[in-house]
């Protein structure tokens, strides 16, 4: 990746996180953090609505998706999904089938 690539994925995903950000405010959250690091990693956003406090990843990568059909043309005409696993270091991995529309 050179260093163009790097510094616009960055940008895309700072736009990204901005959007997300604006979205939760409209829907009454108020961002405690952005970009908040940890020795362990990164929290893309800290929001808090009364006194449920989310820490949200924020992914831009259906694109990614789209790479990996054109790679494996045996699967075009699949239904497709984007699901999540929350893996939480205090609890059991919960998975949620569909977790955004493609």
């Amino acid at each position: 990746m050179t260093r163009q690539s790097r510094a616009r994925a960055y940008r895309r995903g700072l736009f990204a996180e901005t959007i997300a950000a604006l979205l939760l405010r409209l829907k009454g959250n108020r961002i405690l953090a952005r970009r908040y690091k940890t020795p362990v990693g990164e929290i893309d956003l800290v929001a808090l609505k009364g006194r449920r406090l989310a820490f949200i990843e924020v992914k831009r990568r259906k694109t990614a998706a789209q790479y990996w059909l054109a790679g494996h043309p045996e699967f075009s005409g699949h239904d497709l999904a984007f699901d999540v696993v929350l893996a939480a270091p205090w609890g059991y991995p919960r998975y949620i089938a569909n977790a955004f529309p493609v």
